[in-house]
């Protein structure tokens, strides 16, 4: 078996293994009277249950049985409350597991127990592992590196951005930072530190810059607040009224586009680098030259990946608007709307830009300009 995958599949073992015993001392301490378990749903009563089409009112009493901590295989009820938001509240139904939230009285006894939601872990972790042995199957070494740095992205994400604009640090400033500290990592842990990945890498970095100067130019103009934004409300009255919505709205566009940004620093570099590989006295003008032309081709199919990818994320929007059929002007103007078109447009413009930038980099670090110029 190769070294090289060995020494990254133990690296990967115990980084993964570092951020979960991080992330399991630092859980936060529950009340002590209160405990969180997993249970299945042994029988249901929806006699209290008013329903009008999906929307649900009133309260599930649930038989339950509890499959974990000190109560396992205790048979108890539970209650589910339903307000009618279905986007977040679930109608359970017999065999469904479930997290349960236990409440205990003085004694440790269970006193009361209330449906949290379903209990959806094993399938999340199920996908995980064959994303996992897909990508591993296929790039092996490389496969293991870029899924540490999937681990490590998730990890600074959380523990570094999250926290730090939550502390008050001014967003965009805190994800420029974060962004240049992640392409980073995934860049130089799966090129290596060479003329690729410093090609790459300082080719993500032009684009971000590009990216972060559009928003800044474009994002007051088009009067947007970031007030669309998922849970942004349950954000401001959670007690963080102080938050920069907006620059966090324009936080989240460079975050947003700085991966395709790096995939395409990334293929074009890669791909300029095999052709010296394969050719080693290319001319630095004849590499550049290649390196557009790659470029052309990623970014013909690029900016509609990110469409694609935000339109997902808003399908049932696009289907009320098949249903009402507003004007365009009305349509186009929305505040949702425009905020992912302006999404989608500045992603696009960093994109567009970053390829050609890389182009140029890379003719000056993998072919070496310099070195020829003296010919």
């Amino acid at each position: 078996m190769n070294k090289s995958f060995i020494f990254s599949t133990l690296t990967l073992a115990a980084f993964t293994a570092a951020i979960f015993f991080y992330f399991w001392a630092r859980e936060p301490a529950m009340d002590p009277s209160t405990m969180e378990a997993r249970a299945r749903v042994m029988a249901v009563d929806d006699s209290e249950v008013h329903t009008s089409c999906l929307s649900h009112i009133g309260f599930q009493t649930l038989g339950i049985e509890i499959l974990n901590t000190r109560f396992k295989g205790v048979k108890t009820q539970a209650t589910n409350s339903l307000n009618g938001q279905i986007d977040l509240e679930n109608l359970y139904h017999v065999d469904d597991t479930i997290i349960a939230a236990i409440i205990m009285d003085t004694n440790g006894k269970i006193e009361h127990v209330k449906a949290i939601d379903l209990y959806r872990q094993d399938s999340l972790l199920y996908m995980f592992i064959v994303f996992a042995i897909a990508l591993l199957a296929y790039a092996g070494a490389i496969g293991v590196k870029a899924l540490l740095s999937f681990v490590l992205s998730i990890f600074i994400i959380w523990e570094i951005l999250v926290k730090q604009i939550l502390a008050g640090h001014p967003p965009l400033i805190t994800t420029t930072f974060t962004l240049i500290l992640l392409s980073g990592i995934i860049i130089f842990m799966v090129a290596g530190f060479n003329r690729k990945g410093i090609t790459a890498f300082l080719g993500t970095i032009a684009g971000l810059a590009v990216t972060l100067g559009a928003t800044l130019v474009f994002g007051n103009g088009a009067g947007l607040l970031g007030m669309t934004q998922p849970y942004v409300n349950a954000l401001i009255f959670s007690g963080y009224y102080n938050l920069d919505i907006q620059q966090i709205f324009y936080s989240a566009i460079v975050l947003g586009a700085s991966g395709a940004a790096m995939d395409i620093a990334m293929d074009i570099a890669a791909s300029m680098d095999e052709i010296r590989i394969k050719k080693p006295d290319i001319r630095a003008k004849e590499l550049i030259k290649s390196g557009f032309t790659v470029g052309r081709q990623v970014i013909g199919t690029m900016t509609t990946t990110l469409l694609l990818a935000y339109s997902g994320g808003y399908l049932t929007l696009l289907m009320i608007f098949r249903v009402k059929d507003p004007s365009f002007m009305r349509m186009i103007n929305l505040k949702i709307v425009s905020a992912e078109i302006m999404r989608t447009l500045i992603g696009s413009i960093g994109l567009v830009m970053v390829a050609p930038i890389t182009a140029i980099l890379g003719g000056i670090i993998i072919a070496g300009i310099t070195t020829h110029a003296h010919k």
